[in-house]
């Protein structure tokens, strides 16, 4: 597991922050969801091939390599990484209500978190709608300078999938439109069993990838 990614799924808790703006509950997402991704798993056949972590399915590219980050206090999967050209992207979804979103409200507390930390935050807009942008400053035992981390969302039905995007994806734009090709290729599946809104949904090791969560998955 990288020193780049694993803070990210850590140290950003969803419910850690509270906001006193005005909470926009509307859902963000394309208006081409439904056909173009993410999916709900009842929107996909089910014959065509995905690579099953449970919660989120994830569909094979070519170069694509994929691997699980762990929390070892917990001893649970929280997320899953696609690595990719450069780019990496950290994927988690989310239970969520059935009618109204999380991502206006969660982007909002990510950003205070941050900000409360002496990044840059900033929001742009995106093929998936708004994206929330964090600068930080890397130690000088790491490099120095800055690193760039790009956090996106989309509310589907009754759950979100966050992503954060790093590396090239992270600030060049013809990288970033490759990784929300992957991104927009992801199969949610959230189950029928009742779960409070921003919970996290369950993730497995994958069948036939060994037992030890926290080894890459490598794809073709």
């Amino acid at each position: 597991m990288s020193d780049e990614t694993q803070p990210v799924a850590d140290e950003v808790e969803l419910a850690s922050v509270s906001v006193e703006a005005t909470v926009d509950t509307s859902k963000s997402m394309p208006d081409d969801r439904a056909s173009a991704g993410p999916f709900d798993i009842s929107e996909v056949p089910t014959i065509k091939p995905y690579v099953d972590f449970g919660g989120i399915k994830v569909a094979p590219r070519e170069g694509l390599q994929l691997r699980l980050e762990v929390d070892e206090r917990a001893k649970r999967v929280v997320a899953v990484t696609l690595d990719f050209q450069g780019s990496l992207l950290q994927l988690q979804a989310f239970a969520a209500p059935k009618t109204t979103g999380l991502w206006h409200q969660v982007r909002a507390e990510i950003a205070q978190q941050f900000a409360s930390q002496g990044a840059q935050v900033s929001e742009d807009s995106g093929a998936l709608g708004t994206e929330l942008v964090v600068v930080t400053n890397v130690p000088a035992e790491q490099g120095g300078g800055q690193r760039t981390v790009r956090f996106v969302a989309v509310d589907g039905p009754r759950w979100m999938l966050r992503g954060v995007l790093m590396g090239k994806a992270a600030d060049d734009a013809a990288a970033r439109e490759g990784v929300v090709e992957l991104f927009r290729d992801v199969v949610v599946v959230r189950g029928d069993q009742p779960m409070p809104p921003r919970e996290l949904l369950p993730l497995q090791v994958p069948a036939g990838a060994g037992q030890m969560p926290g080894q890459e998955v490598a794809q073709a």
